[in-house]
């Protein structure tokens, strides 16, 4: 490759490595936000009070509608203003997971509406409670239909954690811009960040296939 430096490849790259352990915690972290506030969305919009179904169904429309760095912006900087102050790591954490939150739970909502009438039916002849019917009945089988949906917002949480770096978390894009800065070489840095993204999505993606087919095998909607 044109003026590619192996030497300030192999001095760069244990930095990165670094960076790369951040980057996965603030996937990590940000998703399990994401999974359980995404539910509790979905299922506050299926309450018999519409006016609380009207307003989470609003408050999801205003985060799917406005941009993630916007998001973490507000989350950081507004925050302070109400008394709320946050690290940047926090702050992060909290506005990445709100935000896929916004969209897992059009995703859960998708996969409870496929749900057979019938079953909330039976649930009901048999005189369950709702938390019961959802926790013993609904939530199991909306779960397949939403497994593909959460991979990709899975894989796509991961590849969004560089905007992080607007206010400061060390993740790969801020140590890939930092060593940019100290040496103004940006070729080496910027292409082994893709890489490490690339070597990181692509398995994820194929094993969260694998995932799907294994529990839809299990659950015998898959031979």
């Amino acid at each position: 490759m044109l003026g590619w430096d192996w030497e300030f490849t192999w001095e760069i790259f244990p930095r990165l490595l670094a960076a790369t352990g951040n980057t996965l915690m603030a996937a990590a972290l940000g998703y399990m936000i994401a999974i359980v506030l995404g539910l509790v969305l979905a299922l506050a919009q299926r309450t018999p009070y519409r006016m609380i179904n009207k307003s989470v169904r609003e408050v999801v429309e205003f985060i799917r509608s406005t941009p993630l760095v916007l998001q973490i912006f507000f989350v950081f900087y507004v925050g302070p203003q109400f008394g709320i102050t946050l690290s940047p790591w926090v702050a992060g954490m909290i506005a990445i997971g709100l935000h896929y939150a916004a969209y897992l739970s059009e995703v859960y909502r998708g996969g409870l509406d496929s749900v057979a009438r019938g079953q909330w039916e039976a649930a009901t002849s048999l005189n369950l409670s709702t938390a019961r019917t959802y926790s013993r009945i609904i939530i199991p089988q909306a779960f397949p239909p939403a497994l593909a949906g959460m991979g990709n917002y899975l894989v796509g949480i991961f590849k969004d954690t560089p905007i992080l770096s607007v206010i400061g978390v060390t993740e790969l894009m801020h140590a890939a811009n930092s060593i940019g800065s100290e040496t103004y070489r940006f070729l080496e840095p910027y292409t082994l960040v893709g890489l490490i993204f690339l070597a990181i999505s692509l398995p994820t993606s194929f094993g969260v296939k694998i995932f799907e087919d294994w529990v839809r095998l299990k659950l015998g909607m898959k031979k």
